[in-house]
């Protein structure tokens, strides 16, 4: 598939799902599977915990992450001793979590690993800026939406989504949801802000405020939510300002709510955007229910006008 290729164009990728059995850990492997590591130095963490054969939730079974001779990886020092694999140590953080101090390693002969990494954006970065060092040509990271952080243009470049039928077992139900997180990544950038401008900031925390007459932009800082979107929707004269959020992993609303803002008159924009590569799919959800995979990767890719791949569809 072409987007693997695409990767090489980045420092670092986010490989993101939007649900639990959205089929993450199939596209984590897939680009793994792919990467051209005679021409790149390729390391390989998560900001959560992926890996496990079985999941936490659902108890049902899980793909494992397989990685390959040369690759670099980073995993709490309990996950790194239940490897399954020949590496050498390279690095031991200063920075402890939960599971014990960051580990990271090269691999010599391939094998199975739980990945639990950096747990914060902060600590995230630190990690990125440590690694460097090794001459780390690409940096994957392992996310999850409800973990935005590592989505963010702070810390990765680009990203790939995993959608699937986890998400609803109605087609157009579920196109719809993929449909509008993809268009809140896809939210355009700020107009540069001149020194005459009037601008007002609001916090979620916060969401009373005076926005008078002239007022051109309204800076969110922290979280845009529900709430706050509703209280400005409400407050009207939204034809005459943007909303400006840092990100898209800063925005928590609602398909609904930000319709009713919209048609309000509402512009939403962001500070700093991530370059979505490609969309894949997992049409089978964990009760067992299967969407038609062709069916669902033309609707996505005709309403998403980009590329849209079943990665298991592919490979058989």
């Amino acid at each position: 598939m072409p987007f693997v290729h695409e990767l090489l164009n980045y420092r670092s990728v986010a490989v993101v799902g939007m649900e639990k059995n959205c089929g993450k850990t199939e596209c984590l492997n897939y680009i793994i599977r792919r990467l051209p590591l005679h021409e790149r130095k390729v390391c390989v963490t998560s900001i959560g915990l992926d890996g496990e054969r079985t999941d936490q939730v659902t108890r049902t079974p899980k793909p494992e992450i397989v990685l390959r001779e040369g690759m670099f990886f980073s995993t709490s020092e309990t996950h790194y001793r239940a490897r399954r694999m020949v590496s050498e140590i390279v690095d031991i953080s200063d920075e402890t979590t939960a599971l014990g101090r960051l580990i990271t390693a090269k691999v010599v002969l391939e094998g199975k690993v739980i990945l639990s990494g950096p747990s914060s954006t902060a600590s995230l970065r630190r990690w990125m800026s440590g690694i460097a060092g090794f001459g780390i040509d690409l940096t994957i990271i392992d996310g999850a939406l409800s973990r935005k952080s590592s989505a963010s243009p702070a810390v990765s470049d680009a990203m790939v989504l995993a959608t699937g039928a986890a998400l609803s077992s109605s087609l157009s139900t579920m196109v719809d949801l993929t449909a509008f997180c993809v268009g809140m990544i896809r939210l355009p950038l700020a107009e540069t802000h001149p020194d005459t401008a009037r601008s007002v900031t609001v916090s979620s925390m916060a969401p009373d405020v005076e926005i008078c007459e002239d007022t051109d932009r309204v800076d969110v800082t922290g979280a845009l939510t529900d709430r706050l979107l509703a209280r400005l929707t409400q407050d009207g004269g939204l034809d005459r300002y943007e909303v400006v959020v840092e990100d898209f992993t800063r925005i928590f609303v609602t398909p609904g709510q930000y319709r009713s803002f919209v048609r309000a008159g509402g512009r939403l924009r962001v500070r700093r955007r991530t370059v979505l590569l490609a969309v894949c799919v997992n049409p089978l959800a964990p009760n067992g229910y299967r969407l038609d995979s062709e069916l669902l990767c033309a609707r996505l890719s005709d309403k998403l006008q980009i590329p849209v791949y079943d990665i298991k569809r592919h490979e058989a």
